[in-house]
């Protein structure tokens, strides 16, 4: 997904509302009556990605417009989305990289929010899980992408929904047409332009998020 600009040390995102995601602690002076959902970064990309934002939009939409009893994070790195969900209220939420790292922060950020309970993480591939979820988020670059469309649609639901990002607008096509071929449609869109400091002013790129079902 290449290299991107470091977000700021307190980077949050209104959940709910008397919920944020931070990645930071609750600064001095802020409102005791909020709670933070606290996930500090690994190796993995900075919560704060582009594409981690698009995907958490789609989080909330998707579990305000039906209900998710299980959720599958594919390359959970950080553990945001995941967690974000077990802080929202689905019971049973997994976690899956092949990364010892990202599964070991994923685990860490779970026990420091309290959503242990909830909340699983396996390291390795998905291909040793057993389907179905009702919602499963994939925010990974475009080549792994198209490698899991079959995975991605084995462990969903036959009801169930699919939120993808970590690809750019220019590199969808391809992507779109493999799932419609499977039977999905896509149900929301979303787009977030990102312009990279170290590349020229006219050069940007747009990330793009889908929600399909």
């Amino acid at each position: 997904m290449g290299l991107e600009k470091p977000q700021p040390s307190g980077w949050s995102y209104p959940l709910a509302p008397r919920l944020v995601l931070r990645t930071s602690p609750r600064p001095p002076g802020a409102d005791r009556a909020l709670k933070v959902l606290l996930v500090r970064s690994g190796e993995a990309f900075p919560p704060g990605h582009p594409t981690t934002r698009l995907c958490l939009d789609l989080l909330l939409e998707a579990l305000t417009t039906a209900s998710v009893n299980s959720l599958l994070d594919v390359g959970c790195g950080s553990g945001v989305l995941g967690l974000s969900a077990a802080a929202l209220g689905v019971p049973r939420v997994v976690g899956a990289d092949i990364s010892g790292r990202a599964a070991r922060v994923t685990l860490d950020n779970a026990g420091e929010n309290a959503l242990g309970a909830s909340v699983r993480v396996v390291q390795g591939s998905t291909e040793c899980l057993k389907a179905p979820f009702d919602l499963v988020v994939a925010n990974l670059p475009w080549d792994v992408q198209t490698d899991k469309v079959a995975e991605l649609d084995r462990l969903a639901a036959v009801e169930g929904r699919l939120i993808l990002s970590g690809f750019r607008d220019q590199q969808e096509g391809p992507l779109r047409e493999s799932y419609l071929r499977l039977g999905w449609s896509l149900r929301r869109r979303l787009v977030r332009d990102f312009s990279h400091p170290e590349q020229p002013a006219h050069i940007s790129f747009n990330w793009v998020a889908w929600l399909l079902g």
